[in-house]
């Protein structure tokens, strides 16, 4: 490795220090890879790593034993393709975070004859058009309170009609595409929208007047709809008495720390004024690193598009790879980008707004299942807490209608979104989890991977799943969830089941009533369910086109041969009349064909 080290090449680059097993500890960037990675060890009179770095840094390099390295044509290539590869590839000790969703904006086009208020993620072209946010929560509430209040035009398609609709009628609407609306009676109402984005309190009151409203007249359920949306608007709000004096915008971002956890705030200042806030948590670990939780939320937030509203970025405090960000996000909204720390005047107040309460959120009950995750991760020997979990499960029946699923479990709740289900064509439970597992490794690029994978299996399995996890220098937590057998049968009685854990270092029979236990046979019993029911759709699917293949006259054999070749019914639908002769003759291939066309064109 002294010899690798010391043939670096002078260029800009990512490198990743590697373990004893081959698995990715670190991935870092640099302007010049000779130097930075040197910058790192002692080559003299042995290897070793410099004890001016950090505990956390000497004991990764502890562990090292091997090094890549990519080489890229400048400093902001090198700054994507790290961010890239951590979400891909989730090394030990880097930050992977997984909140880089974009943020939706409100815009007007003020330059259309009526405008309207919409949604956006993207800019917009034109040069009157103004943009409110981002919101991360409450947008579409707003939108909707807009066009509930006011009589804007309702939809964009209103206007291409001669004669004003429905929303007319319920005296929601002026309807210009009947009546000769002049412009400026119309705008006021688009200024008054505007001043209600700008100021939510008085949107708010709105709203709640015509809440009380609807309870007077009884319509509660009415009144129920608008109680949720302010709740849903006021989240979205918070209230701060700084004033600025003036109409700047900025994008602030701090992050406040306790023993546990960190807090990542950002906070949107628009014209003056506080505009919405985010925040996310994030566990406090042996390898966690200040600098890199900014860079990371940074580059995560701005993504790789101009976002609608660009605003110098203000953070709490400095990082290493400040130049680096700066470098990036000038490339990316076009123009200098500016980047601060401010230690005075009014940028500093918005800071110790930012810090203030971020505090305050860390101070908030942390999840109720929070002291549960922390006893499974030194049950289990767990690198990292895991505040999300993939937990994988196949179902067939006799070999038909094989399927896998994989259910995810974040922040003490069931993602429903985040549920994946697989049609799979291996035979056998070994290669069918292999099918699944290599399925959703070489998915990690759009969707980066979890604390820890729980399996619906033994031993084998687990080993399985951290040998593809390592082919691809992947290091994540595995553990497996076999049941218990009891004369060569597995125990369903449910209350007594002591099911089994296979961890990293041992295998764990646990009592019935063990918490942790129950909670581990919860996500697996979730991944059942799910695998269950999807292979119940599927197999009725099979069932519907078997039976459609029969009416035509092919044999239940020939069918099976079929799907043995093609894999899905939807592909013998597809395939040519050359291949189905081969495998089953000219007369049921054009009983075939005939089958599909008719059913088709139905």
């Amino acid at each position: 490795m002294v010899n690798q080290i010391r043939a670096l090449p002078h260029q800009a680059g990512i490198y990743q220090y590697l373990d004893e097993k081959g698995r990715i500890l670190y991935i870092g960037k640099a302007k010049n890879l000779s130097k930075r990675v040197k910058s790192y060890f002692n080559l003299t009179p042995e290897l070793s790593p410099k004890t001016t770095l950090s505990l956390r840094i000497q004991k990764m390099l502890s562990e090292t034993v091997g090094l890549h390295y990519i080489i890229v044509v400048n400093e902001h290539d090198a700054l994507i393709l790290e961010n890239s590869l951590i979400k891909q590839l989730k090394p030990k000790y880097n930050i992977l975070l997984r909140d880089d969703k974009t943020y939706p904006y409100l815009y007007v086009d003020l330059e259309e004859p009526y405008p309207r208020f919409e949604l956006t993620r993207k800019i917009i072209k034109g040069k009157s058009v103004r943009y409110f946010g981002p919101f991360s929560v409450g947008a579409r509430d707003i939108l909707d309170s807009l066009y509930e209040l006011l009589k804007l035009v309702q939809k964009k398609s209103c206007l291409k009609g001669k004669k004003g609709c429905l929303f007319y009628q319920m005296d929601q609407c002026l309807a210009p595409c009947e009546f000769p609306i002049p412009r400026e009676n119309y705008l006021p109402l688009v200024m008054q929208g505007i001043e209600w984005i700008q100021n939510k309190h008085r949107l708010i009151k709105q709203l709640e007047a015509k809440m009380e409203f609807y309870a007077e007249s009884l319509r509660f359920e009415e009144a129920l709809v608008l109680r949720d949306r302010i709740e849903r608007i006021t989240k979205s709000e918070l209230t701060s008495q700084i004033d600025l004096a003036s109409t700047e915008n900025y994008d602030v971002f701090a992050i406040a720390l306790s023993e546990t956890r960190a807090c990542i705030l950002r906070l949107f200042i628009r014209e003056g004024k506080v505009a919405s806030t985010t925040h996310d948590f994030l566990p406090i670990t042996p390898y966690f690193s200040l600098d890199e939780a900014y860079e990371r939320t940074l580059i995560g937030f701005y993504g790789s598009e101009k976002p609608p509203i660009v605003a110098p970025v203000l953070t709490a405090h400095p990082f290493e790879s400040r130049e680096w960000v700066a470098e990036h996000l000038t490339t990316l909204f076009g123009k200098k980008a500016h980047l601060e720390t401010p230690h005075r005047g009014g940028k500093k107040e918005l800071i110790d707004l930012a810090m203030t309460n971020a505090h305050e959120l860390l101070r908030t009950p942390q999840p109720t299942n929070e002291t549960l995750l922390v006893q499974l991760q030194t049950l289990c020997h767990l690198d990292t807490l895991p505040g999300r979990i993939e937990v994988f499960d196949n179902s067939h029946h006799a070999g038909a209608a094989t399927v896998g699923a994989m259910i995810v479990y974040d922040d003490g709740h069931f993602d429903k979104k985040g549920y994946r289900t697989y049609h799979l064509n291996a035979r056998d439970e070994y290669g069918q989890m292999s099918e699944m597992l290599r399925r959703r490794i070489e998915g990690f690029a759009d969707n980066p991977p979890p604390d820890l994978w729980i399996l619906d299996g033994g031993a084998t399995l687990r080993a399985l799943a951290i040998d593809l996890l390592n082919s691809y220098g992947i290091h994540l937590d595995v553990i497996a969830i076999s049941k218990e057998k009891i004369g060569g049968a597995s125990h369903r009685a449910k209350g007594s089941a002591r099911d089994i854990l296979h961890t990293n270092e041992e295998t764990l029979r646990l009592e019935s009533s063990d918490k942790r236990l129950q909670f581990v046979q919860m996500l697996r019993d979730e991944a059942h369910r799910s695998a269950i029911t999807f292979h119940k759709k599927t197999k009725l699917k099979q069932d519907q086109n078997s039976k459609l293949l029969m009416v035509h006259g092919i044999s239940q054999g020939k069918i099976h041969k079929l799907i043995e070749y093609f894999g899905t019914f939807e592909a013998i639908g597809k395939s040519d009349f050359e291949t189905l002769c081969e495998l089953i003759g000219e007369k049921d291939a054009k009983n075939i064909q005939n089958c599909y066309s008719g059913y088709n064109s139905k």
